[in-house]
Formats: C-alpha cells, structure tokens, sequence
C-alpha cells in the first residue's frame, strides 16, 4: 500500500523531524513544502494495517510533528 503524509511540524524542530522521517523503514521520500503543511511524505507498507502503524506509531512519535493527514492512494 502507499500513502502520502501531509505533515505539520513545530516551528524550530522541521530539521531533526525531517532527518528522523528519512530514517523511517517505509518512508519512500520527504519533500518539504510551503503553505498549510510543512512536508508531505510518501510512504509505503505491505497492509493497510502495517501503514496504519507507520503513520500513528512512528511518523507521529516523531517530536516536533504536530499533525498529519493521510492520503491513501489507490491504482485504477
């Protein structure tokens, strides 16, 4: 499954988060943007359950992430 993750981060943390994202098992790529997010990742795991865990156990333990929002993609 993939996935991407809009990321908001605290103010003066978005580097030791982003270098933290990258490490991730899982974490495809990182891209920083500008706007209501601070990055979107792109993300990928085996089930919708392992993607599940991905997100809220570690890309949301990550200190200095403040909240996300998921986008499941699909193939047609």
């Amino acid at each position: 499954m993939k996935a991407f993750v809009l990321c908001r981060m605290a103010p003066g943390k978005e580097a030791e988060a982003v270098k933290t994202m990258r490490s991730i098992n899982g974490v495809t790529d990182v891209y920083l943007v500008f706007g209501g997010w601070d990055a979107i990742l792109s993300v990928e795991a085996d089930t919708i359950d392992k993607l599940g865990s991905l997100i809220t156990v570690r890309i949301r333990g990550i200190s200095g992430v403040s909240g996300t929002e998921t986008l499941v993609t699909t193939n047609l």
